[in-house]
């Protein structure tokens, strides 16, 4: 029996037939090998239409690993995917270069102002530009100078740091003890909001989790505007319509009925608002047959 993770028994007729990879080396002749790549920057994917789809960094995909060329002695790789949303290919290769990768085709970069150098990064130099800046006296004596002055400069901010640091922690005993405190208190704060969360919890038997209050929610809730009207008239002007009312009432009738329901419920005021009040029936006239009269005739 083989250990955990010790690969699967080959037959010794079957050797050398199939990679250890398995599926992932079935274009091993042709030089490459399926990875699993993580996108290293979000990109636009080209393919997508009408309009291009975004890409976000850390996304990963089955990609088809093939070197392509060298820089100098360091090989230059292409790893190209399908992204499943169009069908369309990606590649990106790597820049040994400027220790980057480069997307190739299928997609476009996006811009999100990482390229630019700010204060402290490090700019790699190529061959061409050492080269140009060693053949140029004044290039060679400006970056001296401008070394000189970042030195400088880092110099003084590690200072300020190394002070800042022995200010703060000169009494270590007094320094841990206000962390402690303030520790306790945001402690019992958290507690008493859980405490109340667990209660709201039950009484309302809500069966997730709660978030915190927020200035936002607190800004919000104070735009909700709840009617204020008469709860118990309005229990018995439901409680005085009929249940079943008539398949095409006339506006007349409904106009009648409601004013006769009103008028009892404000006139009288021993009615019993928890029982029901009788339906009035609506005042209508109608109209008889006038009788015919045989004279005899002289």
């Amino acid at each position: 029996m083989q250990g955990f993770n010790m690969g699967r028994y080959v037959p010794p007729e079957h050797e050398g037939t199939t990679h250890a990879l398995g599926s992932r080396a079935r274009k091993a002749p042709l030089g490459i090998l399926t990875v699993r790549f993580e996108m290293p920057f979000p990109i636009w994917c080209t393919t997508c239409k009408p309009q291009p789809m975004i890409i976000g960094q850390g996304v990963r995909f089955n990609a088809e690993k093939k070197k392509v060329g060298n820089y100098y002695s360091t090989p230059i790789f292409s790893f190209r995917m399908k992204h499943t949303a169009c069908g369309g290919w990606i590649e990106i290769r790597t820049d040994p270069k400027n220790t980057a990768y480069v997307v190739v085709e299928g997609a476009t970069k996006r811009d999100t102002g990482d390229d630019v150098v700010r204060e402290g990064d490090v700019v790699i130099e190529s061959a061409e530009e050492k080269e140009k800046r060693q053949s140029n006296a004044f290039a060679v004596l400006e970056g001296k100078v401008e070394e000189k002055r970042q030195v400088f400069s880092d110099k003084t901010r590690i200072e300020d740091l190394w002070v800042e640091k022995e200010k703060a922690w000169d009494d270590p005993y007094e320094r841990s003890r206000k962390l402690r405190k303030m520790f306790r208190a945001e402690r019992k704060v958290r507690e008493k909001d859980e405490e109340r969360t667990e209660g709201l919890k039950d009484k309302m038997s809500l069966g997730m989790e709660l978030l915190a209050e927020s200035e936002e929610d607190r800004r919000r809730a104070g735009f909700v505007d709840f009617g204020i009207g008469d709860g118990e008239m309005a229990v018995v002007k439901a409680k005085s319509k009929p249940l079943f009312a008539a398949a095409g009432p006339q506006r007349r009738e409904g106009l009648q009925l409601e004013l006769a329901n009103n008028t009892r419920a404000a006139v009288d005021p021993f009615l019993d608002k928890g029982k029901s009040v009788a339906t009035v029936a609506p005042l209508i006239k109608r109209k008889t047959a006038s009788a015919l009269v045989d004279y005899e005739s002289d």
